[in-house]
């Protein structure tokens, strides 16, 4: 009897919310955009080089720029750019570029582009090398709490809350 009442009392709370609340696209996620100002992406890391080659990441160049969800990405090639232009989600780190660790403890917390790991053809990034050793440790684990609380993070989220 306790849990039809307590399903009751949940679904009334959430009328006042929007439908759009529940619209995967209604509302933008945070992107990390650094420190450095001017909403620099990956701290101006280049998205597609952690895919080709070694996979080292390279710095991009303000000139091969393009704005992806309110933050500039910038690339190390007029090519990057288009690659990127074309499917910004095959390219674009998870989380918004934001702390992976972090994000499966539930907040935020800042990506460097230098602790990093390409996961299943998708890219995570880290608060530090020390964060990221712990990610390594259960990264399919950490990826999945992080999705469930990406999911419900707000849109004016700010670190560590």
């Amino acid at each position: 009897m306790k849990k039809p009442f307590l399903f009751a009392l949940l679904a009334a709370a959430a009328l006042p919310l929007s439908a759009a609340a529940f619209t995967p696209h209604a509302w933008a996620k945070p992107v990390y955009v650094g420190v450095e100002g001017g909403h620099i992406a990956v701290s101006g890391y280049d998205a597609v080089s952690y895919f080709e080659g070694d996979g080292v990441p390279v710095k991009g160049d303000a000139a091969f720029a393009v704005e992806h969800d309110g933050a500039i990405y910038h690339f190390a090639s007029a090519a990057h750019a288009a690659m990127f232009k074309a499917d910004p989600a095959a390219f674009a780190p998870q989380y918004g570029g934001h702390c992976s660790w972090a994000m499966s403890r539930g907040y935020l917390a800042p990506g460097d582009p230098l602790a990093y790991a390409v996961v299943g053809g998708k890219l995570y990034l880290n608060f530090n090398q020390d964060v990221k050793a712990k990610w390594d440790q259960d990264r399919a684990g950490f990826i999945a709490a992080a999705e469930k609380n990406w999911a419900v993070i707000p849109d004016d989220a700010k670190f560590g809350g």
